[in-house]
């Protein structure tokens, strides 16, 4: 099935493509993704609506958080992942388990490898979690967290040593909701994410190197 312009464009930040301050023009972003003006024009028009995308003037250029956003959006994810794991851990069937263990095992295989293969990984694990909540709700409001993480330059699996760390905290998750221990798996998702943000601030402060 083809993409439409909106998905190409939106793909094309979060790989890096068009990074925080990247000014995005009409016309050469058609001709760039090979479809005509209008799809573009509309797809521009609703990252805008959705923040992904700010003005300078009359130009488009995407959207950066800055520090105060980037801790409210690590509240808001905290807060809906762990909710996920609780519900995860009461609701997930037997097979979606399974694939959770599946995922945990190929993960291990990459690490020490490319960061952005582990950072689509973990998107995937942490995916597969919202929709084993079974709670459209919940997984719409993380929908819309996730796309505003497309701002983010960098992943946090660049940083020396996180991807290990990151690993053995998924399977600490995936372990509670196979033991269908939601408070457990609450805890441990929520402690996820706030080493993941507590990474991500070191980065930023050059306390950390990368890869």
């Amino acid at each position: 099935m083809q993409k439409d312009a909106y998905m190409l464009v939106l793909e094309a930040i979060e790989r890096g493509d068009f990074q925080p301050g990247s000014r995005l023009v009409e016309s050469e972003l058609a001709e760039l993704l090979g479809v005509s003006r209008t799809p573009v024009r509309e797809a521009l028009q609703r990252l805008e609506t959705q923040g992904l995308l700010t003005r300078d003037g009359r130009s488009l250029i995407v959207a950066s958080l800055d520090h105060n956003q980037l801790a409210e959006l690590y509240t808001v994810r905290s807060e809906l992942e762990g909710l996920a794991a609780r519900l995860a851990a009461r609701h997930a069937t037997e097979e979606e388990i399974r694939v959770l263990q599946g995922m945990v095992a190929d993960d291990r295989k990459l690490l020490g490898g490319d960061p952005r293969a582990l950072s689509r990984a973990n998107k995937r694990f942490h995916k597969l979690i919202h929709l084993a909540s079974h709670n459209r709700f919940l997984v719409q409001q993380l929908d819309l967290v996730y796309r505003s993480m497309v701002l983010m330059a960098t992943t946090s699996f660049a940083a020396q040593g996180r991807d290990t760390v990151a690993i053995a905290e998924h399977d600490m998750i995936v372990k509670a909701i196979a033991a269908r221990d939601g408070e457990v798996a609450h805890l441990a998702l929520k402690l996820h994410i706030s080493k993941a943000y507590e990474t991500r601030l070191r980065v930023d402060a050059g306390e950390m190197p990368t890869r």
